[in-house]
């Protein structure tokens, strides 16, 4: 199974990004944790730039990487009180394609104050009918902590907040599967 992550931060050393880092360590067995480095590269939104005929590379890309998935996580700080708007722009990108359609969601946070953020995203998400799992969306208070990926998976209450959340997203998943190969 293939969860794709997305961070909304570009910062490099963002702690939102180091959460995804840290989710490719815990992961279940069995489950590849892939980070999706493209949002910096996708255009601004333009309903009119969006043809499906030839579309962005960029854009083709990033529906390629979400539909091959079966499962997405999204860590995301909170700017003013939303999420980042680059993360935002490339949400905008599927929202007709379709990508996030029936997918099992998990949202991580690494501040534990942060819920606007969490908020707005699981509104958009809810508008592209993504599955938001509850037991996947966490907030990991790293920001006072300032921890690297080992110090995540070093510390026993962060890597257990972390890997809970992994394991609710893959059980939403396989269950997906199983439903899919049923059918």
């Amino acid at each position: 199974m293939r969860i794709l992550a997305l961070s909304g931060s570009l910062r490099a050393a963002a702690s939102n990004s180091t959460l995804l880092r840290a989710a490719i360590a815990l992961a279940p067995t069995g489950v590849a944790v892939e980070i999706f480095d493209g949002i910096a590269n996708l255009p601004h939104f333009n309903p009119d730039l969006d043809d499906e005929a030839n579309p962005h590379p960029a854009v083709q890309h990033f529906r390629s990487q979400l539909k091959a998935a079966d499962g997405v996580v999204i860590s995301s700080p909170e700017y003013a009180h939303g999420m980042p708007g680059v993360l935002k722009n490339a949400l905008d990108w599927v929202v007709g394609s379709g990508e996030f359609s029936g997918k099992p969601v998990g949202l991580l946070n690494a501040s534990p104050v942060a819920t606007h953020a969490h908020e707005s995203l699981r509104e958009v998400l809810k508008t592209m009918d993504a599955r938001v799992i509850d037991a996947a969306s966490v907030r990991i208070p790293l920001a006072k902590k300032r921890t690297d990926v080992q110090g995540i998976i070093a510390d026993p209450v962060l890597s257990s907040l972390l890997s809970a959340a992994l394991t609710a997203l893959v059980g939403e998943m396989s269950v997906l599967r199983d439903d899919s190969t049923t059918a």
